[in-house]
């Protein structure tokens, strides 16, 4: 039967449902009914309701068709415009309606919401602030359509003032506190989103979300023993909150504590058994503790689960690379670096697996196009420093990196390579003014180029700026 496909998760008056129910088989059968404006609300309402779009626009569009005076109606529509995206056509309807209806304050909440959706945020709060200038009776109700509205569109900064109004109003709806919070969070106040949670908390110390999202922001700020603990808090009122467990997981591997990470991971996997991500993340564990043979293992099933993600490929690289098998190591790394040429450690270690095979060439070119990505990878500049000496091109190489430096400025490694090169040529002016230039920004850097600047070569102005506190 027809009314089979109804969905009735909401609760709904059965004048609504049969409304609804009759505009259904209108539109089957391609029937032309008359419904009352009553139950043209009640028709777009529901479709609103379980998020249909279309349905609500074509009763929209049937509404407006035979009751063309209604404002109700016309407002209603405008609504459904925004709904799909036609920000400009509801807008201009909005702005005749305001003609009709100057005073109601839900004309100025929708001109808000198209306002915003059209980028003009400033135009959206003069409306909203309109629209709570009209009925004082309704203050609530309005603010939290405004703060729907706002949230919505990501304008949390924009949408702080108008929940503390709301919460000033009504201080025992504790719900509104969740939301500040979230809002805080969502414009990096962590501060202020740390004090909002808890403060909800205090009120429903059972909300699972609440505890996974303070975990989030502890995590964010490096406090790793407080984000555990509101994590394991949402994970001993909602042992299925999978999202805490996963970063609860990577909070152990960060912190080093592998053994329990894994453990964390198998737990994860459970529940999650698709997760390519936590499944490369249990391999690094593995890798982290030496158990190279479960790293692979599950290295290979990431990549069973999802062949174009590149870190799987990436560790089994560097398992190869490590175990001194150049050459699966440069398949596995090239693999990685087809699939993400953003990250410079790829790009680095497949550098290094052609300098171990011989490939000088090949290895320069990994090393640029690293430190496109990244000039302040300072190992990079101290390989391409040891390939310049082994292969014995001062000479030639110091022209490009004179280049490379008047393009990139200031970077503490060119500066440290370039400083070497001189010193080795003698050159002890332009040594000294490039060692100087790195000595200043990033004097501690220099222990990673040590092996490029042998003690009796170092001039005894260069020496004192490293034994300088």
């Amino acid at each position: 039967m027809e009314e089979d496909k109804f969905d009735y998760s909401f609760e709904f008056e059965e004048e609504t449902l049969q409304a609804v129910q009759k505009f259904e088989r209108m539109s089957k059968n391609n029937e032309r009914c008359f419904f009352d404006v009553i139950e043209f609300e009640s028709i777009i309402d529901y479709y609103i309701e379980c998020n249909n779009p279309a349905k609500a626009f074509e009763a929209a569009d049937l509404a407006a068709e035979q009751h063309p005076n209604s404002t109700s109606i016309q407002l209603l529509r405008a609504n459904v415009l925004l709904d799909k995206g036609r920000a400009v056509e509801a807008l201009n309807l909005l702005k005749k309606l305001e003609n009709i209806e100057a005073d109601n304050y839900e004309l100025f909440v929708s001109k808000g919401m198209a306002y915003g959706m059209l980028g003009n945020l400033q135009g959206a709060l003069k409306m909203f602030d309109k629209a709570l200038s009209l009925d004082e009776d309704e203050t609530e109700s309005i603010l939290f359509a405004i703060i729907a509205v706002l949230q919505e569109q990501n304008y949390y900064q924009a949408a702080i003032p108008y929940m503390l109004r709301l919460i000033e109003l009504d201080p025992d709806f504790k719900a509104n506190l969740y939301d500040l919070a979230f809002a805080y969070e969502k414009v990096d106040d962590f501060e202020n989103s740390i004090k909002y949670y808890l403060e909800y908390l205090e009120d429903d110390p059972f909300s699972d979300s609440a505890w996974y999202n303070l975990g989030i922001i502890y995590n964010k700020l490096d406090m790793y023993e407080k984000a555990m603990e509101a994590y394991d808090f949402a994970l001993a009122i909602n042992s299925q909150n999978t999202f805490a467990l996963f970063n609860k997981g990577n909070i152990l591997n960060h912190t080093e504590n592998y053994s329990e990470a894994i453990q964390v991971y198998h737990e994860y996997l459970e529940h999650e058994p698709d997760s390519f991500e936590a499944m490369t993340y249990l391999a690094e564990c593995y890798e982290r503790i030496d158990d190279y043979a479960l790293a692979k293992k599950y290295y290979q099933e990431a990549i069973e689960l999802e062949p174009n993600y590149a870190d799987p490929w990436f560790g089994l690289g560097i398992l190869a690379f490590d175990s001194g098998n150049t050459e699966d190591s440069l398949l596995y790394f090239w693999k990685a670096v087809k699939l993400d040429n953003e990250n410079p450690e790829f790009l680095y270690l497949l550098g290094q697996a052609n300098l171990k095979n011989g490939n000088y060439q090949n290895a320069i070119r990994c090393f640029r196009d690293a430190l496109k990505l990244n000039a302040y990878y300072n190992e990079i500049w101290c390989d391409l420093g040891k390939i310049i000496f082994n292969e014995n091109i001062v000479k030639q190489a110091v022209p490009y990196l004179e280049k490379s430096y008047r393009v990139m400025g200031d970077v503490p490694g060119i500066n440290y390579l370039l400083a070497s090169l001189y010193l080795h040529l003698n050159i002890h002016d332009k040594a000294y003014k490039h060692f100087s230039s790195a000595v200043n920004i990033e004097k501690q850097a220099f222990d990673e180029f040590i092996d490029l600047f042998p003690s009796e070569t170092m001039t005894k102005k260069m020496k004192k700026l490293i034994d300088n506190p």
